[in-house]
């Protein structure tokens, strides 16, 4: 089973260190076993969380049997990091295990050095402050979450979220990573810089609202050749109404919510079928094997085949 030590510095941000906590100990495999184990880790039994005091089952030493350590973040990003802590993330590493912050977490990682020559974010309103302190990292704050592959980092808040199901969906697919957003009352369409990696076979809809019947519409011929004028045409409104309707229930505009539904679906069959990729793209209603490969790769940042070949 994958385990997974949640840091606890003092000052912890208690959303943050939840967030973790509550995902991953929810993700259920198919066969119903936990996908996860979960250990709150400390330097010391008693961690001050501001509104109340939390003792940690786990010390410092429980990181080095890790397979994932998540490091919420803390009320003091500038706060100095212990030496106790530094030599043992540095160490995690140095022994390949994954590593990712939430929120200002993304500081005690920065005072390690695992993020000198890379990308990361952490809540937009820190970000000035984490690059004025660590010019040695490119940090972009429009994005809900950067992936390094090892280390990774997320914005603040929500965006913890978002970070947590993605790595589900590295771990064990984008059906558990589904199963997971649905029990935390989690939308998997999220809008941000970053691409979002995280899907389900259905695109979900905007509950009550006059656009569901449509967007059930455009699931169901996703194949078809949908133009912004046929979308408006079926909707029985102008393409200016269509344009402001999706804008305020989505977020997005109709063609750019298609074009993530397709790609959604695409990753449903890359994973489930043994259909050809040139299949896949014609069936989730791309003109050419080309346009769908671009298509893919820019929203997923990989292509149809490496995709594919991470859930054989």
């Amino acid at each position: 089973m994958h385990t997974v030590a949640v840091l606890a510095m003092d000052q912890v941000i208690p959303f943050d260190l939840s967030t973790p906590i509550e995902v991953f100990s929810r993700t259920r495999l198919p066969d119903g076993r936990p996908g996860y184990q979960i250990r709150v880790c400390a330097e010391r039994p008693e961690v001050d969380a501001g509104a109340f005091t939390l003792r940690a089952p786990w010390g410092l030493d429980a990181l080095a049997a890790a397979d994932t350590i998540i490091v919420p973040g803390t009320a003091d990003p500038a706060a100095p990091l212990a030496d106790a802590v530094r030599d043992a993330l540095r160490s995690a590493a140095g022994n390949g295990t994954r590593i990712a912050s939430i929120c200002t977490g993304t500081f005690p990682l920065a005072a390690t050095g695992l993020l000198d020559g890379l990308r990361a974010t952490t809540h937009w309103s820190a970000a000035g402050l984490l690059a004025e302190g660590h010019p040695d990292i490119e940090v972009d704050p429009d994005v809900l979450y950067v992936d390094n592959g090892q280390i990774l980092t997320s914005a603040g808040a929500a965006a913890g979220l978002d970070l947590c199901l993605h790595m589900i969906r590295r771990d064990y697919g984008s059906a558990v990573a589904a199963d997971a957003a649905r029990l935390s009352v989690m939308p998997l369409e999220r809008e941000g810089g970053q691409a979002q990696f995280i899907v389900h076979p259905h695109t979900p809809a905007p509950r009550g609202s006059t656009l569901e019947p449509l967007l059930a519409w455009l699931q169901d011929n996703l194949s078809s050749d949908l133009t912004l004028a046929a979308i408006a045409a079926h909707a029985g409104t102008s393409t200016r109404t269509l344009i402001r309707r999706f804008s305020e229930q989505t977020g997005s505009t109709p063609l750019q919510w298609l074009h993530r539904a397709r790609i959604r679906q695409a990753q449903h069959l890359l994973e489930t079928t043994h259909h050809s990729v040139e299949r896949i793209g014609a069936q989730v209603g791309f003109g050419s094997p080309t346009a769908f490969r671009d298509r893919f790769k820019k929203t997923t940042g990989v292509s149809p085949h490496t995709y594919r070949r991470s859930f054989s």
